[in-house]
């Protein structure tokens, strides 16, 4: 195994960066239509006359199309190719936008957000199944990360692009260009990017190990030696082929059952860290912030401009993030993470346990205000130096080679369900009791530490076959 000298020290083709990048396409697209509804929010609302319950599920809905996106794009991945699978997500997030920017009712709106939530879905899988599959394993964790900074980037091109057309037009429910509200122009301003990514997946390569799949090695091999041309070629693809066989011989045939609970115990790893990563609550922070803020006294000016902060924060502790992988592990990071969630969640509790008000006429005396503005910042920086990036990074190399799509695709949709159910409980929690509702976060928060103390072993350095086997082993041993 190598040092973690020799991994920090590694030096990247520039080939294998730009494919990462060009990959992680789709996790720009993926926060940006995603969080771009955050600034619509209260606009949405106004126009169509909408109930609290409606209002978070016309949010919510979009992540219902996430999941049975995730769940399809394993199925789509492996039997046609993770490039097509990429293509197929950039026509979906193009049609929702325009659909979506030119809706006429509520029930449009829902459905438009429904098909971008499939594209948000494929997009979610394919992208770190794709670098994870073209990184050299010195580096994958970095190139992995690269998949939630550019999540974590496109939220911040959607609440920046959100925030200049509200301020531009003097409000997201006022006209702008052409007479359109400027709420609409949130929507369509996602066009632009899903026309970019499908321009991208026509210029990349397929997947070395998708090609080994099916048989294609010579083509396997061109991609392997312009991605990793110090490394050892015929043993990546003879790791593959052995991976293969190990499944037929072992009767699953690329099946997902298993004895845990009808499923083999590493997808329930996986599934386990994906909606840990959604019960902590972090994307309260960017689908509802701007409309929170505007609840305990800011403008709604200083409310988006207070989310385009955060989001800010949320890419910088991202580098961290990709800075340390590689060179400390994944676990130190994954608890540390843990413990800062946890603090931060039980003082935004705390902070909110002192409003004085009821429903969206509250307010946060003296400085419980800045406690509040603090720890939520707080949160964002430990979720995004660690269960942000992290988890993708696992997600993409813990399972076998033979089922990684598609373990991949139930995971992340368990991780869109979990989602759904946060963004469309917050509006009716949070008008209960946002003290209750930011403990249950906490609690959460807590059990995501235990969780990767116990079952999760580090991966860092090993090769994708190598970190499939420990992930087995482990589960065997304790399932």
């Amino acid at each position: 195994m190598p040092t973690a000298q020799e991994q920090t020290t590694a030096k990247i083709p520039r080939r294998v960066i730009w494919l990462a990048l060009a990959g992680a396409v789709g996790g720009f697209l993926f926060g940006f239509d995603s969080s771009v509804v955050n600034g619509a929010v209260d606009a949405m609302k106004d126009e169509f006359a909408l109930s609290e319950a409606v209002t978070g599920f016309a949010v919510a809905i979009a992540l219902l199309g996430c999941a049975a996106g995730a769940y399809l794009a394993g199925k789509v991945a492996d039997r046609y190719g993770r490039i097509p699978a990429m293509k197929l997500g950039a026509l979906l997030f193009l049609v929702s936008a325009l659909g979506t920017g030119f809706a006429f009712s509520v029930w449009d709106l829902i459905f438009w957000r429904l098909v971008g939530g499939l594209g948000i879905g494929l997009a979610s899988v394919i992208a770190p199944a794709y670098i994870s599959e073209i990184s050299p394993r010195k580096v994958r964790g970095r190139l992995a990360s690269l998949q939630q900074l550019a999540i974590t980037t496109g939220i911040f091109a959607a609440l920046l692009s959100d925030a200049l057309f509200a301020t531009s037009a003097g409000g997201a429910d006022q006209a702008f260009w052409l007479g359109i509200e400027a709420w609409r122009w949130m929507f369509l301003a996602a066009a632009l990017p899903a026309v970019v990514y499908g321009w991208v997946a026509y210029t990349l390569p397929e997947s070395p190990r998708f090609l080994v799949f099916l048989g294609k090695e010579d083509e396997a091999r061109e991609v392997f030696d312009s991605i990793a041309p110090a490394e050892d070629t015929d043993r990546h693809i003879r790791e593959i082929r052995e991976a293969i066989e190990e499944d037929k011989l072992a009767g699953q045939k690329g099946s997902l059952r298993g004895k845990t609970f009808g499923l083999q115990a590493v997808v329930w790893v996986g599934i386990i860290l994906s909606v840990l990563q959604q019960f902590v609550g972090i994307n309260v922070i960017f689908y509802y912030s701007t409309t929170l803020w505007k609840a305990v006294g800011f403008q709604e000016k200083d409310s988006l401009m207070i989310s385009v902060a955060t989001s800010v924060t949320n890419i910088l502790v991202t580098l961290v993030a990709i800075a340390l992988v590689d060179r400390i592990g994944r676990r130190p990071i994954l608890l540390a993470g843990s413990v800062g969630m946890a603090v931060s969640l039980a003082a935004m509790a705390l902070a909110f346990a002192s409003a004085v008000g009821s429903g969206t006429e509250i307010s946060l005396p003296g400085a419980w205000g800045a406690v509040a503005l603090v720890a939520a910042n707080v949160f964002v920086v430990s979720f995004g130096a660690s269960w942000g990036p992290l988890v993708w990074v696992l997600l993409g190399e813990i399972f076998p080679s033979r089922i990684r799509a598609r373990a991949l695709g139930l995971a992340a949709a368990a991780q869109w369900v979990a989602n759904f159910a946060i963004t469309l409980s917050f509006p009716v929690m949070a008008a209960g009791s946002l003290p209750l509702t930011y403990a249950m976060y906490a609690l959460f928060a807590a059990a995501s530490f235990f969780f990767v103390m116990f079952k999760v072993p580090e991966t860092n350095g090993m090769s994708l076959e190598q970190a499939e086997t420990l992930f087995v082993a482990k589960g065997s041993a304790k399932g």
